[in-house]
């Protein structure tokens, strides 16, 4: 080596020695770990050696039990080589880790097992040994493997199985009245419920707003007397269509009050393109999809119409449905397509005829022999694919339809019995289920809530409603719960704690709040300390007696009547308006006298006249002349007798 560079690297140790003094600490770093090999080579041999005995041992021990195991005549007492074999395996595994432990920091850190076994140890079966180690580990690993793989094809299961999805674990039960739920809404982020009947009213339900009393926060009729057929929402959940029994549909807000209101037709024109409204009742009605001012409305009088709700002056547009001789249907159902392109509908004759939204005029699609002509097609339902449209048929029937192939139905359903023109049928969520309700007599059985899947269309589901006809059902995609309307007036909503959200799960958790007294009115005490004792009232001791007075009192504890709006109701009466004849034909009828008779009606104020005169007579005391009348006499009685022909003309 150079002397030139030996001295160059001491006096850079020197300098390096020097900075680290004035520097105050004591080198540059960490030294580098030095290791023994020779040492580190013998621990690994004899480690080698060790575990070698102890396998070795193992195997004579496991083959002495497989020894005793043959002579035992019981099969159960015996127990398997190869799992003893993992077993003692694991055993000495652990035992080598133990014994590992005690070995260099190198070989505990690692987790190596070791080198091979030496030759002469090889032959004598620890390759064998080793190998059953291995396997074992392996089995181990294995079985850890199989049981995700387990999971996780479970997991695949349940979303394969549509059925495991449907919401049913709980339900709750909503009371709308007596008669027909014929039309159930929800808003699009499913905050409030509505339902309508044919009972006219309309009830607003909320589910943040509700307890455990379940009670609507509201009920109106918004059509007076006339049923309510169809209730939807707009796609921004503003406003509600109200589609009833008479000619004109109308909108109403979020709170019930009135938005706007369709404009009649000219029942007098043929020509029902020519009219500005319908001029017939409406069977059914939905909003548009996309566009959150446009609404449709099909009518008895044979025609589909499309609302702008800016403007209610005129409709927007006529869709008229034809027979095969062109002759004039009646439309039950329509409903527009999940991309708004299309517009259904359902007629009467059997029909399912298909226009393209800004075409009015022909059809793009038609089949005349969807369902038994004369039956009502109760349903139309578009699949959120868009390329399927569900029917459900007054025939008892439901039928599935491929909108690029409409010549035949891709899949029949039959026996589902259904007697209203306004049964449901609806797509999951999921799109792989589609399902409807079935109708019933009065106790005739429970109505049933059915579910088919979409590709082979069995049933693959359905629940027992009650014991009434299941109309009306809608399964919301946002709560993931089912809405059913039945025909005894129930509205049912099921619900799962896990797999549905907000909705239902709202109202259940809140406990039912306390009834408030009822207020009765009684007659204050007035307290006067500085009157006279005649003047002064006794004071009362308690109130109950007084409340107990005034309840056994009928007069204080009649409760009013409420004054009757409309036409009339229950046998009652609407009040009379406040225009002078109305006044005036209420007197009239009111009047119990008989002026059939005038003389007789002016004789009966004569008496008293004659005994206290205080008009006229007072003024002619002294001039008035005695006044003579005539007497009927014996000659006039004559006279009355003789014939009319015969009698003095005067």
């Amino acid at each position: 080596m150079d002397p030139n560079k030996v001295d160059e690297a001491s006096d850079k140790m020197s300098d390096d020695g020097e900075m680290a003094s004035v520097m105050g600490f004591s080198g540059f770093g960490k030294k580098a770990r030095t290791f023994d090999l020779e040492a580190i080579f013998e621990q690994t041999r004899r480690t080698a050696i060790e575990r070698s005995q102890l396998v070795l041992e193992g195997r004579q021990k496991d083959d002495h039990m497989e020894q005793q195991g043959e002579s035992s005549q019981s099969a159960k007492s015996s127990v398997p080589a190869p799992r003893n074999k993992a077993t003692a395996a694991t055993a000495r595994k652990e035992s080598g880790g133990s014994s590992s432990d005690s070995g260099s920091d190198s070989d505990s850190d690692s987790e190596l097992i070791g080198p091979p076994l030496p030759p002469q140890h090889t032959s004598q079966g620890g390759d064998d040994e080793l190998g059953s180690l291995t396997h074992a580990s392996g089995t181990t690993a294995h079985s850890d493997d199989d049981d995700e793989d387990d999971e996780g094809e479970a997991q695949d299961d349940d979303d394969d199985n549509p059925v495991k999805k449907i919401p049913d674990s709980h339900e709750i039960t909503l009371q709308h009245g007596t008669k027909i739920v014929s039309a159930l809404a929800l808003d699009p982020s499913g905050a409030r419920l509505v339902t309508g009947g044919l009972d006219y009213d309309v009830r607003f339900w909320d589910f943040a707003g509700m307890d455990q009393a379940l009670q609507a926060f509201r009920s109106i009729q918004p059509c007076e007397c006339h049923q309510i057929t169809s209730l939807q929402y707009s796609i921004t959940g503003d406003v509600i269509l109200v589609v009833s029994g008479n000619a004109q549909a109308k909108v109403l807000d979020r709170d019930g009050f009135n938005v706007m209101e369709c404009v009649k037709g000219d029942q007098y024109i043929v020509d029902m393109a020519k009219t500005k409204g319908h001029t017939a009742m409406l069977n059914s009605g939905c909003w548009h999809p996309k566009m959150k001012e446009e609404f449709m409305t099909c009518s008895n009088d044979g025609t589909v119409r499309t609302w702008d709700l800016t403007s209610e002056k005129k409709h927007k547009s006529v869709f008229k449905p034809r027979s095969f001789q062109g002759k004039k249907v009646v439309p039950t159902s329509c409903t527009y397509s999940r991309d708004g392109k299309l517009i259904a509908a359902g007629c009467q004759d059997g029909t399912i005829q298909i226009w393209d939204r800004n075409l009015s005029v022909h059809t793009k699609f038609h089949c005349r022999q969807a369902h038994v002509p004369g039956s009502d097609t109760s349903c139309l339902s578009f699949s959120y694919d868009g390329r399927t449209l569900a029917s459900r048929g007054g025939d008892d029937t439901l039928k599935m339809w491929d909108i690029r192939n409409f010549k035949k139905p891709v899949n029949v359903a039959t026996g589902l019995c259904n007697y209203y023109t306004m049964t449901d049928c609806c797509f999951s969520p999921d799109d792989r289920l589609l399902l409807t309700g079935t109708s019933v007599k009065k106790d005739g059985g429970n109505g049933k809530l059915v579910f088919f899947d979409r590709v082979s269309f069995q049933k693959v589901y359905e629940i027992e409603v009650t014991n009434a006809s299941v109309v009306r059902c809608l399964w919301h995609p946002k709560l993931n719960q089912i809405m059913v309307g039945t025909s005894n007036g129930l509205a049912k909503v099921y619900y799962d704690p896990v797999k549905s959200h907000r909705g239902a799960k709202l109202c259940v958790v809140k406990s039912q709040r306390k009834e408030r007294q009822a207020e009765t009115l009684t007659q204050d005490y007035i307290i006067t300390p500085h009157a006279l004792p005649m003047f002064r009232e006794a004071r009362q001791r308690s109130t109950r007696k007084q409340l107990e007075k005034d309840r056994l009192d009928p007069r204080k504890s009649h409760k009013p009547e409420p004054p009757v709006s409309g036409p009339g109701r229950g046998g009652r009466v609407a009040a009379h308006g406040g225009t002078l004849s109305s006044f005036i034909v209420k007197n009239i009828a009111l009047d119990k006298t008989d002026d059939s008779n005038p003389r007789q009606a002016i004789l009966r104020h004569a008496k008293e006249a004659s005994d206290n005169p205080y008009w006229v007579a007072p003024a002619y005391t002294q001039t008035q002349p005695v006044p003579m009348f005539a007497e009927e006499s014996e000659s006039d009685e004559e006279a009355e007798k003789e014939p009319e022909w015969k009698k003095r003309k005067i």
